[in-house]
């Protein structure tokens, strides 16, 4: 069965509704996500109170693109987006890039928790007085569950590699009720999933949210990543202007269904898939490791409608790296200001974490190779920002050594004017299959999933749809569960 299952546990969803009475919890839908007018005035007055990254449920309400771009006390305004000029980036054609920054956490996986674990939630099918919810990750996402975990007042069990960066697990152990680091980095995803088979056989109560195979993630991006999307080509689109695709790094394969979503708006538009070049899986069947921070690999995750994808890029992690140290050590800003770079853009590269430069070069391949123009519109996202990785900068230095204007000039040159359209397949029916068949050997084999759902994921024409169609009944469901809460009703 593709869909979400939304089968009610009565006597679950009893302690559930009762522990949500006691502290405080009202749960927002995802219409008020797309649309915070929708958010009852006291609970938006409320937040004026509020920081931005507070433990305090009614940040729940700012799980949303439009919060206003401060760090406490913010209402809601329109999707936060960036547009990244032709100076920087050597094509012509209009990159606008929607901003994580400002999600509660500083990153957007914390929505795609939320649509895990919602849906279990108000269903009665996890229950958070007695239940531990287990978030494996390469770290934003564990990050997110977390923090929805916090303030859906469940314990946490965060999952991440050891590789990850010491802001991340400084966070989370603040946070989270219990931090688990696997061995190796971004890469190794498996020996996350394998920490997840551990905990399942240890006896404890608990439940465990893939990201890789949840379609709440799925879910959430489709609704409430796509519907920004549109919002900011509505607002950003001239009249001469054709939206062309969406450029994203895959990783969990959650953020890329906003392309399902915008492709039934535009069904000319293309998905660009993209990965490490060091670990090419989907463009090369690879294997390896790299340091794009967000991003794994060695896998397909179940939730990629593959039939959707129209390309698959590989991005060299060492021009992510360089990229990085461009655009936030002195020098580099400097020779960017020199080469013409309007000083408001490079006031605003702290916007783009390692996945954020990632994608950022996946719109610039996809440009290249279609050769876009002045009127063609690229969309991509910024998961997160270099807050998350402040520690990096330190550490490239010293591996590095100093970043002078010589550095600045050949990064510049190289990897970001020099970005090609090499490494780069467009999709034909055939290579689609190929790629979507590498599901087995990860779900199947070793996850516990079924031949025969990967032959409906690929020939069921109603298999994503049907996911899709969904949300309006969680919305139905959330508003029932806080009607039976009660707290709501002094709202309205």
């Amino acid at each position: 069965m593709a869909k979400i299952d939304l089968t009610i546990h009565p006597e679950r969803r009893a302690r559930a509704i009762e522990r949500a009475r006691q502290r405080n919890i009202i749960i927002p839908t995802f219409a008020q996500m797309n649309n915070p007018a929708l958010i009852p005035a006291g609970i938006r007055a409320e937040l004026s109170k509020i920081g931005l990254w507070d433990i305090d449920p009614r940040n729940l309400f700012r799980i949303t693109w439009q919060n206003q771009p401060v760090a406490s006390g913010g209402g809601f305004g329109g999707v936060n987006f960036i547009e990244l000029p032709s100076s920087l980036t050597g094509v012509p054609a209009r990159i606008l890039a929607l901003v994580g920054k400002w999600f509660p956490t500083g990153a957007h996986k914390v929505g795609a928790a939320f649509g895990c674990l919602v849906p279990r939630l108000v269903t009665g099918q996890f229950d958070p007085t007695t239940q531990k919810a287990v978030w494996p990750s390469t770290g934003n996402y564990c990050r997110g569950g977390a923090y929805d975990s916090a303030l859906l007042a469940c314990d946490s069990i965060a999952i991440l590699p050891e590789g990850m960066s010491r802001e991340r697990f400084e966070w989370l152990q603040r946070v989270a009720g219990e931090v688990i680091a696997t061995p190796g980095s971004e890469s190794n995803v498996k020996e996350i999933f394998d920490k997840c088979w551990e905990l399942r056989r240890s006896g404890q109560d608990l439940m465990i949210f893939n990201q890789f195979e949840e379609f709440g993630n799925y879910l959430w991006h489709y609704v409430v990543t796509g519907r920004a999307m549109q919002m900011v080509l509505e607002s950003a689109l001239g009249p001469h202007d054709t939206y062309r695709g969406v450029a994203l790094t895959t990783g969990s394969a959650g953020t890329i269904a906003c392309g399902d979503y915008l492709k039934q708006l535009f069904p000319a538009s293309k998905i660009v898939a993209s990965e490490a070049l060091q670990c090419p899986t989907l463009l090369n069947n690879g294997f390896g490791a790299h340091r794009i921070e967000g991003i794994g690999d060695k896998h397909v995750p179940w939730i990629h409608n593959i039939l959707n994808t129209d390309l698959v890029t590989a991005i060299d992690d060492n021009a992510v790296v360089a990229i990085m140290r461009l655009f936030n050590e002195p020098s580099g800003q400097a020779y960017l200001a020199q080469q013409g770079v309007p000083q408001d853009t490079i006031a605003q590269l702290n916007l783009l974490g390692f996945s954020g430069i990632a994608n950022m070069l996946s719109a610039i391949k996809f440009a290249k190779y279609y050769e876009l123009g002045e009127n063609d519109v690229v969309l991509t996202v910024l998961t997160d920002s270099m807050q998350l990785y402040g520690s990096r900068v330190e550490e490239m230095r010293q591996e590095m050594g100093e970043f002078g204007p010589r550095e600045a000039a050949i990064t510049l040159a190289r990897y970001l004017h020099g970005e090609t359209t090499a490494n780069l397949q467009e999709l034909t029916y055939v290579e689609r299959r190929r790629v979507h068949n590498l599901k087995y050997y990860t779900w199947v084999e070793q996850q516990g999933r079924t031949y025969e759902e990967i032959l409906a994921q690929w020939y069921d024409r109603n298999y994503w749809s049907d996911i899709q169609s969904q949300a309006d009944e969680i919305d139905a469901l959330i508003t029932e569960f806080n009607a039976e809460v009660g707290l709501i009703k002094q709202y309205n």
